[in-house]
């Protein structure tokens, strides 16, 4: 089984060209050979992404069956958007109804050639506050770091339960320090008794804005990749992970990427033997 994490950054082409060209970002996606994807970053008939639902599209262009959403907002970041209410659709999946499917959003999302028994969801809120954060040169490497304001959004987890006997965990956590590892803490208790419940064994991967292997530090997980991810046209540092409690060295393999042409994150995969 060959697993891959990518914030996709909505599909946005990098050097920027625009509005998101979803030819370009299946190519890219193909390229990539995985059966099972988590992504961070996603679109949901936004008109930044040509109104597409990315996911659907996504599974579609590789013939994979099941995929699902989990939107964390209703509406565009850095525009204007809302938290979801309670009415509104915890996972949107290929099996949702026309009503169901047809939500503005973003959030995060699973594609998966191998059939998925079930799907599970984990809010994990926001912070109340907000940081500048750094935004690195542009794609040339050429233009100087910038401090920007960003407001956190709600946060949650994604969980699809394989037939293959394996639990994937997709997440996209906050960036505010502190508030991201008591998120990631609440991820791994819950992939566990997931995993327990159904027999499965689990990995929690996606972006989990922690660099320096933090995410596995003073724990039984461990960090199936290390490569600095961000920025995409030349990585810096490591935001992205791919995570296991019980994976050992001879199980599975490294698999590198090289840019893709889509995103400011390089993608991270995994193959699993047997």
């Amino acid at each position: 089984m060959r697993i891959t994490s990518w914030n996709l950054l909505h599909g946005m082409a990098i050097p920027p060209q625009g509005s998101a060209n979803p030819e370009a970002l299946q190519r890219a996606i193909q390229s990539l050979e995985s059966d099972v994807f988590a992504f961070q970053e996603v679109d949901h008939f936004l008109p930044r992404s040509k109104s597409r639902p990315q996911m659907r599209d996504i599974a579609e262009s590789i013939a994979a069956r099941d995929w699902a959403m989990g939107a964390s907002v209703i509406g565009t970041p850095g525009e204007s958007w809302r938290k979801k209410h309670e009415d509104e659709p915890e996972i949107i999946s290929n099996t949702s109804s026309h009503s169901e499917l047809m939500h503005e959003c973003y959030g995060i999302g699973i594609v998966s050639k191998i059939p998925v028994l079930s799907w599970n969801r984990l809010n994990l809120g926001n912070s109340p506050l907000g940081l500048p954060l750094i935004v690195p040169g542009d794609e040339t490497g050429k233009g100087k770091p910038r401090f920007i304001y960003v407001k956190d959004e709600p946060r949650l987890a994604l969980a699809a339960v394989l037939e293959n006997g394996y639990t994937v965990v997709n997440t996209h956590l906050s960036f505010v320090p502190g508030f991201n590892l008591a998120q990631l803490r609440r991820v791994k208790k819950w992939a566990l008794e997931i995993a327990e419940s159904t027999g499965t064994r689990a990995i929690v991967l996606g972006d989990l804005n922690l660099p320096k292997n933090l995410p596995v530090v003073a724990s039984k997980w461990k960090s199936l990749v290390t490569q600095n991810t961000y920025p995409s046209w030349g990585g810096k540092i490591q935001f992205d992970y791919i995570l296991s409690p019980d994976l050992a060295f001879g199980e599975y393999s490294v698999r590198n990427f090289a840019p893709t042409g889509v995103s400011d994150h390089l993608p991270i995969g995994i193959e699993i033997f047997g």
